[in-house]
């Protein structure tokens, strides 16, 4: 470690060195206030966060607590085990990293002009989707009419049709006078990420997919036949070790098939691709790319590879994170995406359009995504820096224990038979299946909030009008969305407003004075909209009678009581009263009842809103009581 001199400017000199003990004590402090009455690291546990695959986050990292230095440590940017960046430069030396736009309209003409103006405006590489789920194999051609494909690159995504897919792709190199060596892209086989995504394993494809590897390995230096897609599993609600798993798996798999094809495992591991989801989540998706490096540079080591086993990583916005309801939020999960992606080293970055959960999007959206990459490379100067997390202690403590908890995933789908297997007996499916359960949990409780969906959402916004995207492969994992379970009683409320040109009401009761009932009532409110209903808040209600009364004039079925907990010992039982005489079908409370509950009860309140409680429940059990379909 380099020791520097005494220039006689260190902060805080004339101070003595805090120390971990000393920021202990503070913590005890702070929590006995609270009533939580824990000393030493009982009370850092307290501040700690459990995440996903049994990771948790400390409030405090320090340089007493460094990563692992499993495999010599993260190494250097360029060198084993690459968990620094899979080249020395990175995106420094290109520019930026490779800003890949992804492209599934069927008709390849109108295709074409959003291709060409991409390009023109900042694109660097096309990502289309080819066959059922996108162009036809045949417009294939027109779609790149104009297009240099000795300058753009370009990534096909053809599902079972990556075949005939390829073979058109690399024509159109040969007619248009492309030279071998100047073609760049990679070419969609993944037989696996198929059967992930249809249930359907087709041994044929593998067959294929070994030969395309062949003719690129031998004739097309710069492009890649296979990809190692790790959306499938992501999509279906994976947690990220288990998508790093599934991925090791199927990266594993691959190699054993090109190897037995006689391919050496050098030539065999620079005809894999990685694709990788980024999300909202800064810190993990940092990670989760720097600790797929290290693994599958483990992977490289175990199987003799001599230097290529520096993984070429495509990152691709989180399409679970993307929600149909205020879609311009997702703008901002996309830029903090892109931004974690450019930040954990991806080599290509694909920002999907903010309108993409709603169709097939627009030229304005498509000019927003690309513009994202585009300012954070150029304004923000994000890719002048190579592995800019690198160091930080939180950083590489997480990197070091989501590579621990995805390799022992792989380890145990190795041990059932590899990814094939895997995925046919339905180990991968269970696994991922109980990940998003919890995880729904999660959301439903709004403990992992929505915004503009479970929170803050807004009842009269304007709904975003796309064309229909194509049908995606079905019938394998499902595919999950975070705002699944709100967006089904928002589409119950729409169908309710169209039959009756009114959405379901509820009536707030809010007792007393603005500070008593303010901060329940609009959390009443924030909540009650999150399922579609509309809140009628009379803010003259003064005792059980005026209640009653505002509650016949609001046209609604329910009531939530608002106010402070003072004024519920005094009023919440006859207001819960007089609500019900007036014809409520059922009554809420604000808050949690406490001592009180069974006399709040008594007098008629039906349930109790409160932070934490399970909103989805919640708002189903009032659509239901509200007969709306």
């Amino acid at each position: 470690m380099t020791v520097l001199p005494d220039d006689g400017l260190s902060l805080a000199a004339e101070f003595p060195d805090a120390t971990h003990e000393q920021w202990q004590r503070l913590v005890e402090g702070v929590l006995r206030k609270s009533g939580k009455d824990v000393t030493g690291a009982a009370a850092e546990n307290a501040l700690s966060t459990s995440l996903d695959d049994g990771l948790t986050t400390r409030p405090l990292y320090t340089a007493d607590v460094p990563a692992r230095a499993e495999h010599g440590g993260p190494g250097l940017p360029g060198f084993a085990p690459f968990t620094r960046g899979s080249s020395a430069a990175g995106a420094t030396a290109a520019g930026g990293w490779d800003v890949r736009q992804r492209h599934e309209r069927p008709d390849p003409a109108r295709a074409n002009e959003a291709v060409l103006a991409d390009l023109e405006n900042g694109v660097s590489s096309l990502w289309l989707a080819v066959g059922a789920a996108g162009l036809p194999v045949s417009g294939l051609e027109q779609a790149l009419d104009g297009v240099y494909l000795d300058l753009a690159s370009v990534a096909l995504d053809a599902g079972a049709e990556f075949e005939p897919a390829a073979r058109e792709l690399l024509r159109l190199y040969e007619v248009r006078g492309v030279e071998p060596e100047e073609a760049r892209g990679n070419l969609g086989a993944d037989p696996l990420g198929h059967a992930a995504r249809t249930g359907v394993s087709d041994p044929s494809l593998a067959r294929s997919a070994v030969a395309l590897a062949g003719l690129t390995s031998r004739q097309f230096p710069h492009v890649r036949a296979l990809v190692v897609d790790a959306l499938p599993y992501h999509e279906a609600g994976a947690s990220a070790a288990q998508e790093l798993g599934c991925s090791l798996a199927t990266g594993v798999a691959y190699l054993r098939d090109l190897t037995s094809s006689g391919m050496d495992v050098d030539a065999a591991c620079g005809q894999l691709e990685f694709r990788y989801a980024a999300t909202a989540d800064q810190f993990l998706t940092i990670a989760k790319l720097r600790a797929a490096r290290r693994l599958w540079a483990r992977v490289g080591e175990v199987c003799g590879a001599a230097g290529a086993a520096g993984q070429r990583q495509h990152a691709v916005t989180s399409s679970v994170m993307m929600t149909r309801r205020d879609p311009w939020v997702n703008m901002l999960r996309t830029t903090i995406a892109c931004m974690a992606a450019g930040v954990g080293g991806a080599d290509a970055v694909t920002v999907l359009p903010f309108d993409r959960a709603v169709g097939l999007p627009d030229a304005f959206a498509r000019r927003i995504a690309r513009n994202t990459s585009t300012i954070l490379v150029e304004e923000s100067h994000l890719s002048r820096v190579v592995d800019p997390a690198g160091g930080s202690w939180y950083v590489e403590q997480l990197t070091d224990e989501l590579a621990a908890a995805a390799w022992a995933w792989f380890q145990e789908i190795e041990q059932a038979g590899g990814q094939a297997d895997a995925l046919a007996s339905g180990l991968v499916g269970e696994r991922i299946a109980a990940a998003w359960e919890k995880r729904r949990k999660s959301l439903a409780t709004r403990r992992e909030p929505i915004t503009g969906v479970s929170e803050f959402p807004l009842l009269a916004e304007r709904i975003v009008d796309r064309d229909p995207a194509p049908a995606a492969p079905s019938g394998g994992l499902p595919r999950v969305r975070r705002d699944e379970d709100f967006e089904a009683l928002r589409a119950r409320s729409d169908a309710h407003l169209a039959a009756t040109g009114a959405r379901p009401r509820v009536f707030l009761a809010a007792l007393g004075p603005a500070a008593a009932h303010t901060g329940r009532s609009a959390f009443a409110a924030n909540l009650f909209q999150a399922g579609g209903v509309e809140p009628v808040h009379d803010p003259v209600t003064v005792d059980a009678s005026s209640a009653a009364a505002a509650f016949a004039a609001s046209g609604a079925r329910v009531a939530c009581i608002c106010s402070s907990d003072a004024l519920y010992a005094e009023q919440a039982a006859d207001v819960a009263a007089a609500l019900k005489e007036a014809g409520a079908r059922t009554v809420y409370l604000a808050g949690r009842p406490g001592e009180a509950e069974e006399t709040y009860r008594s007098a008629g309140v039906d349930e109790f809103v409160f932070a934490g409680s399970d909103a989805v429940a919640t708002l189903t059990a009032v659509l239901d009581r509200m007969e709306v379909k």
